[in-house]
């Protein structure tokens, strides 16, 4: 397991970069981990108990807890804690992130949800996701 080396919260871009040890360097969106938490909130307790997250175009890391020497606790603008982020976790987000992302904004598009905030004015245009 390779463990970080450097992880800055980018806040203005709202990105996550996280260095580790074996040289993998991640981007993560505040969005897309919030959307991929680990928590049971989020993954049900079982395979096809996962809740779709809709609405987190604009939310923010407001903390970063460590845990241990295995984990980070991150805390979501929206009030989402509970999801204790392992190093093998964010390893596998940061290598899959394209193939989960493309994953999330189909099953939004299948449901007719939205990754705006309810309320928000719909962007002008179909925005497609490009690595960061």
């Amino acid at each position: 397991m390779a463990a970080p080396t450097d992880i800055i919260l980018h806040q203005a871009s709202r990105v996550l970069e996280i260095v580790f040890s074996d040289g993998q360097t991640s981007r993560l969106s505040c969005e897309f981990l919030r959307v991929h938490s680990p928590s049971a909130e989020v993954r049900g307790h079982g395979p096809g108990q996962e809740v779709l997250q809709v609405g987190k175009r604009d939310v923010a890391i407001s903390a970063i807890e460590p845990v241990g020497t295995y984990a980070l606790k991150l805390v979501f603008s929206d009030g989402h804690d509970t999801g204790l982020y392992s190093w093998d976790y964010l390893q596998e987000l940061g290598r899959d992130q394209e193939r989960l992302w493309q994953r999330y904004l189909e099953r939004l598009k299948e449901t007719g949800a939205s990754r705006d905030p309810e309320g928000s004015p719909a962007p002008a245009a179909a925005s497609n996701w490009k690595r960061l």
